[in-house]
């Protein structure tokens, strides 16, 4: 007969003698143990006697089991089972003394006095919680000499519907709480992670998550003896700390299945890409499923982690994303398809699939209790079934906030169901940071921060969230992280600080408080992953105000020290209005502070020309010597000599650090650079230039495309004498790199390892043959936002109707929002100018039919306008792939987020900036 309470799992479990589970002491995983079932029954049998002569314990008591290692909340967790008590293992004590305290006070009323299972040695992490009813291990064997045979208690029977067990859970609040999962729950929800993923009899499962956590309890261990399967348990310390451990455990217990959060499989991919699975002898053939979950998974790294296990023997899909709660007894729908179908769609994180049997799930629109979301439309996700919890513990005021009136569980989290049913997260609710107005993913914007591998931060241990400093009317954004570098290297500590302001000015539009953090002070659930409610509360209550004094401190001293201040009033007038201009973090800015490094956006950068003109009194202050010149001094001496000849230079450089090979970007259709603005904030690790046409001040355009490669060439080889090189162009500008590697390789075999088109397929003149004046400057006019695409298509039989350029630029104007223009400081004449210069371009390129090869090409696709194909999938298949004709090489054509005037837009810049630092490492650069 099927188990139908727990404790009929542990019986059916040690039936079977030579199933069992091989437990790693911490800090060994060299040599382990082996416990049979059987003989983890005759412990619980033991350890269930000994609990029954506590004195007040009874059926339904609840026992608080705190221990650190696997083996003792193993056996005292099957001995509350067997005496008919409550099992409620306790999640780790935070090492901050207060919280602790609060902590074990809360657990206290939450629980009803419970009695609390522990060691001697564990007994200082309860200080100042004596009124808990603390048992050591030590102390409950005496109990078998002594004369409480009176106070021993027969269990009760336990029921199906009976709560089996307690689990903590901090949810979205800094204070746990305590999810009821009854017997029929558990082992519903078994059943159907049983369906999900192939659990039977004869499988090993890979356990190192600690047992206070649902995913561990539940889905490895009483699962594993459910089925008739192995288990390993590891110490979670000790694989975090030797990811190269874990994929020996893997290879040697010949497991089938185990659990892996992203952050986690992060490091198992680096940990393959520095090991030799051959030389250790690495044998995967066995694995089956390593369950993901806990935080979103990156559709690359699951892709990474396949092909890497796969190389090793894997016979199937290994990673396995789901979703899961503490309510749900952890995983309760899982992707079992693998990342492919995630990559056709260009999803940066991955889908999670569909519900096991004894759950179902539903999407609500935000704030209209009961209304079905649609297809692909985000909104609330809702649960229920037989696996789903029903109430919180002593908590009727959660309990009643967390279902809709017609009993469905709210989960707190934002998500979509896409066309083939499967669930697709969107965020958390109540995890977002809201900025004038605007919601932001905190995920998102730590991914960003954490991709940047030039600065000096722990790996998954930065965490954003919302605050509102003291008089202040809306909410700022905080960074914390776990630094690399040593408390005294103040230039680690300011280069982090400046990189993370950077990136999050451009992720967001405002500058955060950064804080770095010690470790010890940082909160992590038993999955590793640091708590974002426990940091943020933690800091809204003062507790890490001793390191925002030093770091306050420390940074002020240095800042006094390498600031240089201004030397004279044209100094002093361009970084005052710098600072107005950058206002977010205008503290921190010098008259040798780049602005570029700043953090400024394009729309800035014209606001600042602008101003510029306005109050040193200029009637134009070229763009082009505000690039090249992005320092206060540097700004001071250019215009100082604007009154002097200037010749053209197309080299702007957007980021001078870095060791790696510079990436150079030439310009789309309209000539202009401050496109890549964005884009090049993402690349600290090496020099970004851009080349700029000719034209904009004054100079004479370029003649043809042959004048165009020679003069690209020429800056490219002053400023880069030596390769590797890496080039590429931006729609327009794809055509413009391809002609120039071909005469830089022509000219001295100049090693081209990285040529990029974006969105450009080799054919262009059926194209250019389309933009007539009117529809160039029409397009120029969405470019910069002065109309919308779909205004510009509407006007575009009345701006043709028109009789000279002067009318259609004039309605153009008209039409156009006069704050942007106020703000891009166009006049009729500059955009006219600019028009005529973006013309010029496209008519040098309408006879153009290209010619010759290059060693390979990278082609990043996004979907194209509507005027050259119908959908991006036959774009890819009609146009860009013509590259082949092209290339020696078979060309990489690489999807990426957007539309084609939007795929490197701030609000898919973050992809893209992904997908290329990929593509440029996958080239060895």
């Amino acid at each position: 007969m099927p188990a139908q309470i727990l404790s009929d799992v542990l019986y059916t479990a040690a039936v079977e003698k030579n199933r069992g589970l091989f437990l790693y002491p911490p800090g060994n995983i060299g040599n382990g143990n082996w416990m049979s079932y059987r003989e983890l029954l005759r412990r619980a049998h033991n350890y269930s006697d000994l609990l029954q002569r506590i004195e007040g314990i009874r059926s339904r008591s609840i026992v608080l089991i705190h221990f650190h290692d696997h083996i003792d909340n193993i056996q005292w967790f099957w001995a509350a089972v067997i005496a008919g008590c409550v099992p409620t293992i306790s999640t780790p004590f935070t090492s901050h003394g207060e919280q602790r305290q609060r902590h074990i006070e809360h657990l206290k009323t939450l629980l009803g006095h419970p009695i609390c299972i522990t060691r001697q040695s564990l007994l200082h992490e309860f200080e100042g919680g004596n009124d808990l009813n603390i048992r050591t291990v030590e102390e409950i064997r005496e109990l078998r000499s002594s004369d409480s045979q009176q106070h021993k208690v027969d269990p009760d029977i336990a029921r199906s519907e009976d709560i089996a067990m307690l689990m903590l859970t901090s949810g979205s609040t800094a204070n746990a709480k305590a999810v009821c999962l009854t017997h029929a729950q558990v082992i519903s929800a078994i059943l159907g992670k049983s369906h999900g993923l192939g659990f039977k009899p004869g499988d090993t499962f890979l356990n190192w998550v600690g047992l206070d956590h649902v995913a561990s309890l539940v889905e490895s261990h009483i699962a594993a003896m459910y089925v008739q399967a192995d288990q390993v348990l590891v110490s979670a310390t000790d694989v975090l700390s030797d990811p190269d451990g874990f994929l020996r455990l893997l290879s040697k217990h010949k497991a089938t299945f185990s659990f892996a959060p992203n952050f986690f499989l992060t490091r198992l991919k680096s940990a393959f890409d520095t090991i030799d699975g051959q030389i250790l002898n690495l044998d995967f053939s066995h694995l089956r499923t390593i369950a993901s979950g806990g935080e979103a998974n990156v559709v690359e790294i699951c892709d990474a982690i396949n092909k890497m296990f796969r190389a090793h023997g894997a016979k199937r899909i290994t990673v396995t994303p789901g979703f899961g709660m503490t309510e749900t007894c952890a995983g309760a729908i899982y992707n079992t398809l693998g990342p492919r179908n995630d990559i056709s769609l260009n999803r940066q994180f991955a889908s999670l699939g569909i519900c096991n049997p004894g759950t179902e799930m539903r999407i609500t629109v935000q704030g209209e209790a009961g209304k079905m979301a649609a297809t692909n439309e985000p909104g609330q996700l809702e649960l229920c079934g037989v696996s789903v919890f029903k109430r919180y513990y002593n908590d009727p005021v959660s309990t009643a906030a967390a279902f809709t009136s017609d009993g469905w569980f709210v989960t707190g989290d934002r998500a979509y169901i896409d066309e083939a049913g499967h669930l697709n997260l969107a965020g958390r609710i109540k995890e977002v940071l809201n900025v004038n107005g605007v919601k932001h993913s905190p995920d998102g914007l730590e991914t960003a921060i954490e991709d940047d591998r030039s600065i000096g931060i722990t790996p998954n241990h930065t965490l954003a969230f919302a605050y509102r400093p003291q008089d202040s009317p809306t909410e700022q954004v905080c960074i914390v992280y776990a630094p690399t570098y040593e408390p005294h290297d103040i230039t680690a500590r300011i280069n982090t600080k400046d990189r993370i302001e950077q990136i999050t000015i451009m992720y967001m539009g405002v500058c955060p408080y950064v804080l770095p953090l010690d470790l010890s002070v940082l909160p992590r659930s038993t999955l590793g992953k640091l708590s974002r409610s426990k940091i943020q509360a933690a800091f809204g209550r003062g507790d890490f105000l001793t390191f925002q004094e030093r770091n306050d401190e420390l940074l002020r001293k240095s800042r006094s020290l390498t600031h240089d201040q201004p030397t004279n009033r044209t100094e002093q007038t361009i970084l005052k209005e710098c600072k107005l201009i950058l206002s977010s973090c205008s503290q921190e800015i010098g008259v040798e502070t780049s602005i570029f490094g700043a953090g400024i956006t394009s729309i800035n950068l014209l606001r600042l020309k602008k101003r510029l003109q306005i109050v040193l009194g200029f009637d134009e202050i070229p763009l082009i010597t505000i690039m090249t010149n992005p320092t206060v001094r540097a700004l001071t001496s250019a215009i100082d000599g604007l009154q002097n000849p200037h010749s053209y230079d197309p080299v702007v450089v957007l980021q001078s650090g870095g060791k790696k090979t510079p990436l150079w970007l030439i310009h789309p259709g309209v000539g202009e650079v401050l496109v890549f603005l964005a884009l090049a904030e993402y690349f600290s690790d090496r020099p970004i230039y851009a080349l700029r046409a000719r034209g904009f001040d004054g100079e004479a355009y370029f003649s043809d495309i042959t004048d165009a490669t020679q003069t690209y060439h020429r800056a490219i080889k002053q400023r880069q004498p030596q390769g590797p090189y890496a080039i590429a162009g931006y729609s327009y500008g794809s055509m413009l790199a391809f002609e120039v590697s071909k005469a830089m390789k022509a000219e001295d075999d100049s090693e081209i390892k990285f040529l990029g088109s974006f969105n450009l397929p080799p054919h262009i003149k059926s194209r250019m043959e389309q933009l007539d004046w009117v529809e160039g400057i029409l397009n120029l006019s969405y470019f910069l936002e002065l109309i919308t695409s779909s205004h510009a298509r509407a006007i575009s039989t009345a701006m043709h109707a028109l009789s000279t350029k002067n009318e259609v630029v004039d309605a153009i104007l008209a039409d156009s929002d006069p704050a942007r223009l106020e703000c891009l400081g166009l006049t009729a004449n500059k955009l006219s100018n600019w028009a005529n210069l973006a013309h010029n371009l496209q008519s040098m390129a309408r006879d153009y039919e290209p010619s010759g090869m290059v060693d390979s090409i990278d082609v990043f696709c996004a979907i194209p306008l509507a005027a050259v194909s119908s959908s991006k999938q036959e774009w890819k298949e009609n146009s860009l792939s013509k590259w082949n004709d092209f290339s020696k090489t078979a060309p990489r054509i690489h999807d990426v987020d957007g539309e084609h005037y939007t795929m490197i837009s701030p609000t898919h810049v973050v992809s893209f900036q992904s997908t290329l630092k990929r593509a440029l490492e996958e080239r060895g650069l």
